[in-house]
Formats: structure tokens, sequence, C-alpha cells
């Protein structure tokens, strides 16, 4: 990598991704106590594995990348129709157990397809800026959204599926889509959100919305965790009750701690100065990411870091808003934060590919 390049590098995004990583782990430390730190320990192996991972995905320029992303988007296709038929894991056939490692194809998706995605749209408009807007070409390009989408819906796993949905909208208003679409698009959902819920959305699916609108319903059944999830973010109050000293988090009422829950956790030990530092460094992070969509050398780079930016969007407020019984629990991790290794090393992937755009700037003096 050139001087310049190196010069060029948005290095704030990944010192905000580190810093989150490390509050992380220290929640980790903190909740997996009982169980001799297992979580913990893995965590920190995946960290540096992502680290690693991440160099080496900066040094690749990312439009080599993305010209091999449909051979990825064909391979993790065949993945997502593969998981299916694996043993399910609390309800969700969404896993390879490989032994020391559950690895999540889902996950991982999200990249390739939103560097296919990148790819088609840049091809599409390569004549004309407008050919995002003609049906034909926006239909083509929501098909190969919605391959995956459905695949991941069938394992089930709504919250991932949502995520893919996110990315395109913000990869789609980058590209310039015409505004009634947009509004095609919202009366849309609001005619099709009550049909979906009564015919399409199986019972569990249904029952979280239920306990999401009315948790108090069922206290010790569906209701439970994000009762325990609002009682462990109002007791930790402005500075926490210390770390390995949560009530809920340290007797076993808070489940999952380590992955849905993680924020719940930092409420309650961390308090609301941490939980807040953590909202103020996402919305750091996606503007930061919004800054090199806009300063990109070309449309591809842009459409990817919007993509990837819509995937941070989603994540961070379906989580937190979810711990804090604003929104239905989707089993959505938090980034940076959450234990899993299929989601650390994806979101490191998605860091290095926006270091990479980054890089590939023209000079920065001319957007200061």
């Amino acid at each position: 990598m050139r001087k310049r390049e190196l010069k060029n590098i948005e290095w704030s995004i990944g010192i905000i991704a580190i810093i989150l990583c490390i509050i992380g782990l220290v929640a980790l430390f903190s909740a997996t106590q009982e169980a001799e730190y297992d979580e913990f320990n893995k965590q920190c192996i995946w960290l540096i594995v992502s680290l690693i991972i991440g160099i080496v995905i900066m040094l690749i320029d990312y439009q080599s990348i993305v010209k091999m992303s449909p051979i990825f988007y064909g391979a993790f296709i065949l993945l997502l129709i593969a998981v299916l038929f694996t043993t399910p894991v609390n309800g969700a056939t969404s896993w390879f157990d490989i032994g020391f490692f559950s690895f999540q194809p889902g996950e991982f998706a999200k990249i390739f397809v939103i560097l296919f995605l990148a790819y088609t749209i840049a091809r599409v408009q390569e004549r004309d800026k407008k050919n995002i807007n003609k049906p034909i070409k926006l239909l083509m390009i929501l098909a190969i959204l919605m391959l995956p989408v459905l695949l991941i819906i069938k394992q089930p796993d709504f919250g991932t599926a949502a995520a893919f949905i996110v990315a395109l909208a913000f990869m789609l208003m980058t590209a310039g889509i015409d505004k009634r679409y947009i509004l095609g698009i919202v009366i849309l959902i609001v005619v099709c959100v009550p049909l979906i819920y009564n015919f399409i959305l199986p019972e569990h699916a249904k029952k979280r919305i239920d306990i999401f609108l009315n948790p108090e319903s069922d206290p010790r059944g569906s209701g439970y965790n994000i009762i325990q999830s609002k009682l462990a973010i109002g007791a930790g109050g402005l500075t926490g009750m210390g770390l390995l000293k949560g009530n809920q988090t340290q007797l076993g009422f808070l489940y999952p701690k380590t992955t849905d829950f993680i924020f719940a956790v930092i409420g309650e030990e961390m308090g609301f100065i941490i939980a807040c530092t953590i909202i103020i460094l996402y919305v750091l992070l996606i503007t930061k990411c919004l800054y090199v969509a806009k300063t990109a050398k070309d449309e591809m780079g842009s459409l990817i870091a919007s993509g990837i930016t819509g995937v941070f969007v989603f994540h961070m407020i379906e989580n937190i808003g979810m711990v804090m019984g604003l929104l239905p629990i989707t089993g959505v991790p938090l980034p940076f934060i959450s234990y899993g290794g299929s989601s650390l090393i994806t979101n490191f992937i998605c860091i290095a590919i926006i270091l990479n755009i980054s890089s590939k700037r023209q000079k920065t003096i001319f957007v200061k």
C-alpha cells in the first residue's frame, strides 16, 4: 500500500471499532466469570483472527474483490441452502457446527451480497445513471437480494434478513433511486405488515411481537428476558453497579447475556455514562462510514460503503432497541461487542473494506 493511500485512510473508523471491542471484552469478562471465562477467552482469539483477516483485506484492492463477488455470491447461496439441513440450534438452522467454531453463513453472506449488489448496480448505471429507475433493472437487483433473504427467513432468522434489506435501501438511495419508488415501498409496507403478521409469520415470531407490545402478559415465559433486561438497565443508574456486581447479570436472570443482551450487562454494571458512550461511538462510526461513501473515488466504492453502513445502522438500532424494550427481540448481535466469531470477523471485514475504499480516494483536500 502506497504512502498516499495510507495517508488517505479514515483511521478513526478502525479506532472506534477497536474501542467498541475493548468495551465488549470487559463486559464479556464480567458476564462469563461463572463459566470460567470461556466465551471471553474465545472472543479474544476471534478478535486477533479478525484483525489479521482485516489487515489482509485492506491490502487487496476492493475492486479486485468486487470482481470476484459473483463467485462468492453463488458459493454462499449454496451454503445458505446447505445450512437448512443442519441440526436446529434454539429452533434455527443457521449454523454449521465444526467443533470449536460455529460458522454462520448468513453473517458472512452480508459482505458478498453487498459486494455483488454494488457490482450489479454499477454495471446497470454504466451507460445511464437513470437505469436504476427502470422497473426491469430494479427487479433484477431485488431478485439478487431476495434469494439469500428468503433462504435466511427459512432458517428462520428474520433479524439477519432485515439487515440485508436495510443495506440495499441505503445502496439504492446512494444510487439515486426515484422518490416514487420510496413512497411506493412505504405504502407497500403499511399494507403488507398486517397481512404478513396474520398469514405469513410463524407463531414464535408473532409471539415475539406480542411480547414486545406487552411483555407483562407472560412475565415468566416469553416476556421474561425483556423484563429482566429493562430491570438490569434501570438498576445500573448513572455509573453502574460495578463489574462482577450486577444482580441480573451475575445471578443468571439475564439470558443470553453474552450475545443478544450484552448491552443490558453494560447498562447494569457500567451504567448510563458508558452505555451512552457506546451509542455516541456508533453514531461516529456510522457518520465516518457515510463520509467514506460520499468521498469514494467511484460509484462502486460509494455503494459498498453505503451498504455496509446500512448493516451497522440496523444492528445498532435493533439490538439496543430490543434490549430497552423499544423493538421486538430478533436475536441480532451488537456489532463488535456481542460474543460471536462469525459476527466479529464479518464486522472487521466490513471495516477493512471501508478503510480500503477510503485509501483509494483522491486527495482529501477536496472534502475537508
